[in-house]
């Protein structure tokens, strides 16, 4: 498959010297770090559908392990190809919520305990996280990676790689590493408020409406 879209960095910046904004005559479907995104994914469910079919929590951790392996490595080859695109942002957000759905339902159907932790983090992943992960579309930004250019705690609360970490990490390492039902669930109630204030914040500044 040809990238047509993989072109030097520098060349994609607006004229301010920052390199985060689009351009829609570079946005396709069929690129390298596209590719490794829909990889990824599959390897991630197929090891997902396997776990619950053999009862194998060491599938289902390979599963989790291959998603966040990938969603970084989509990220690598798309910054090292010059191929980043809002696409590609769109179809990592929906592919990441794929990944995390197969593995939390995955966990529960091995251990039932865990229902409501899950059930209250899959709540605040799927639907406040996701709808702030795509609000970058209403600006002409790449992806929310770069949304520090319209507004910086926002950024640094969701999509900084510490705000990253703990976001999408946090939870599932906690959950695995201890069997905590109770703390598990604090934490996800937590994750849930700095959506929610999150969500609060982006309703204050306003999602800008496309001219006519």
């Amino acid at each position: 498959m040809t990238d047509v879209t993989e072109v030097p960095p520098d060349a994609r910046d607006g004229g301010d010297g920052l390199d985060v904004w689009s351009d829609p005559s570079r946005e396709r479907l069929g690129t390298s770090a596209n590719v490794v995104t829909l990889v990824r994914t599959i390897g991630s469910v197929v090891l997902a559908a396997s776990a619950v079919r053999q009862e194998s929590l060491t599938l289902l951790v390979a599963g989790l392990v291959v998603y966040w392996v990938g969603d970084s490595l989509d990220g690598i080859v798309a910054r090292i190809r010059g191929c980043e695109t809002r696409i590609g942002a769109v179809l990592d957000i929906l592919c990441d919520r794929f990944c995390a759905a197969c593995f939390y339902l995955g966990l529960v159907w091995l251990h039932h305990e865990y229902a409501l932790p899950v059930f209250v983090y899959l709540s605040e992943f799927m639907v406040v996280d996701c709808f702030l992960s795509l609000a970058f579309l209403a600006w002409p930004v790449r992806s929310p990676n770069y949304f520090y250019v319209v507004d910086r705690p926002l950024w640094l609360w969701n999509w900084s790689k510490p705000g990253k970490t703990v976001n999408s990490s946090l939870f599932a390492v906690f959950l695995l590493a201890t069997g905590w039902v109770w703390p598990a669930v604090a934490i996800a109630v937590a994750l849930l408020v700095l959506k929610t204030v999150s969500l609060a914040r982006l309703a204050r500044i306003g999602l800008p409406i496309p001219a006519r």
